[in-house]
Formats: C-alpha cells, sequence, structure tokens
C-alpha cells in the first residue's frame, strides 16, 4: 500500500512543487530529488529551500531534508514532503515506487527512463511520450497548458519568458557578470524601474521594470554571466511571491490527471 501511493518527483522547484503540494493533498505521499545547490529562483514557494534551510513550508504543507531513503520514506508516510540531495535519483531504485516524475525542466532529459517505475510521467520539452515516459504534460503557457500528452512530445522551448501584464523578457532578472551572487533585497519587496536587487561581485543586478521582487537566487551561489537570478512580477501583488502559480497548478492538475488515467490503464 505504501509503494502504491508512493511519488518519487525529480527537480524540487516552484513547478516541481506545485505538483508535489497537489499531490500531497490528493493522499500521496512526496519524496523530491534536488541537486547540492539549487539555484530555483521562486525560492519562498519551492520546496528546493528545505536543501538550505533544513525545513520549509509551501502553502501550509512542509517540506523536509532527509539523508537517505529510510528516511525519505518516513518522512513521506508521516504527512510531511521528503527532500534529499540526490542528483542521479538513487533514492527510485531503493524505494521503488508506484510513481516517477521528472520535474526537473532541463529541457532535455537528464536519465529518466520509462521502466523506472509503474507509471512515469515528464515535464515539458525533452521526452517522448511512450519512449521516455508513458505521459508528458505540457508546460509552455497558452491553449495546452496542462495537458497529457499520451504519444509525442511536449511543445518546444522558446527561450521567451510568459508574458505578465505586459512584460516577459523584461521582469527576468539575470547575472550582468560571472561570480558570488548576493541579494539587496529579499522577495516580496517592492522594486522600482533601474533599482539594484542584488550584485554579482560588485556589479549591480538592476530591474528593468518595477513591481515587487517574486523570485530571488540564494545568496553565496556562484553564477555565470547571463544566468537568471531574479523574477519582478509588474502586478506588484504580494500574495503572488508566496503562493503557487497558475501555471504550477494547471501543471499539477495534468500530472494528478496522468496519474489517475495511467494506472487505471494498468
Amino acid at each position: 500500500m505504501i509503494r502504491e501511493k508512493l511519488v518519487v518527483i525529480k527537480g524540487a522547484g516552484d513547478l516541481a512543487s506545485g505538483v508535489a503540494h497537489r499531490l500531497w493533498r490528493a493522499g500521496f505521499n512526496i519524496v523530491m530529488t534536488e541537486i547540492p545547490q539549487p539555484t530555483v529562483i521562486r525560492r519562498a514557494v519551492a520546496f528546493a529551500e528545505a536543501v538550505y534551510s533544513g525545513t520549509t513550508v509551501v502553502e501550509g504543507v512542509r517540506g523536509r531534508l532527509v539523508k537517505d531513503a529510510q528516511e525519505a520514506l518516513w518522512v513521506a508516510t508521516s504527512g510531511e514532503i521528503a527532500v534529499i540531495v540526490d542528483p542521479q535519483a538513487k533514492v527510485v531504485g531503493e524505494l521503488r515506487p508506484q510513481v516517477v516524475v521528472d520535474a526537473i525542466m532541463a529541457k532535455t532529459n537528464l536519465g529518466t527512463r520509462i521502466d523506472e517505475a509503474p507509471v512515469v510521467i515528464a515535464l515539458g520539452p525533452g521526452f517522448r511520450a511512450g519512449r521516455d515516459a508513458h505521459a508528458v504534460i505540457e508546460t509552455q503557457r497558452g491553449h495546452d497548458l496542462g495537458r497529457v500528452i499520451l504519444e509525442g512530445e511536449a511543445l518546444p522551448n522558446t527561450g521567451v519568458p510568459g508574458e505578465v501584464a505586459g512584460y516577459s523578457i523584461e521582469r527576468v532578472l539575470r547575472a550582468p557578470a560571472e561570480g558570488v551572487f548576493q541579494g539587496l533585497k529579499t522577495i516580496g519587496d517592492q522594486v522600482r524601474p533601474g533599482e539594484a536587487v542584488a550584485r554579482v561581485e560588485d556589479v549591480p543586478v538592476i530591474s528593468a521594470i518595477g513591481g515587487v521582487l517574486r523570485g530571488l537566487l540564494h545568496d553565496g551561489l556562484w553564477v555565470t554571466k547571463g544566468m537568471k537570478v531574479g523574477d519582478v512580477d509588474p502586478r506588484a501583488t504580494l500574495k503572488h511571491c508566496f503562493s503557487i502559480s497558475d501555471k504550477a497548478r494547471a501543471v499539477a492538475g495534468g500530472v494528478l490527471e496522468a496519474i489517475l488515467y495511467l494506472v487505471r490503464k494498468h
């Protein structure tokens, strides 16, 4: 029974966390894998933050950092979401879950196989349903966002951020140089056009637009020039910084649908 309700999610960023939150509320036990230094931007709504802080809460659900598969299973079956530093997702072989979800959002398959679990689901481009996973979930904003794809692939990555209140590329903060990242503001702060919100070494990270700082990279990480380090929301609504996005909820709904459909099909 435990294995039938167990889901391992690769990645613990904001989309992955939206999936985890919905599946947890639907009664599944969740284990999430991450890299040693996650580069998540929307940290206030990402269980990846547990890697740095030990525990984190996303909309009332607690994620807890664990050290091994045994502890992960104990935490996941005790009402919390387990987060484990496991870049190769070795915990999948140790726990043998019913479901594996690749939510790394790398735009390419980093090693997920269709035979890893009875149900394997992947988010976004880089996967083919029927070859790499049993189902692929569309992650591109638009008419098909959240659609369950049982044959074929998701739409290719455009490289252009989705439009919010008329802004797209302008709302993304990128590193102006290579070096150590340091925030000057925190998530939820108001930002003015032309204001410095962070720095890389001695070079400021300037916001092109005004709004609220919805996401910001963790302090102390090494970044490369052009790397995404923050996100300004021009709608300037504070609660958006601390709640799961509409996109993540749509994708999460697709994952839940795919699990229920594929389990019934089997």
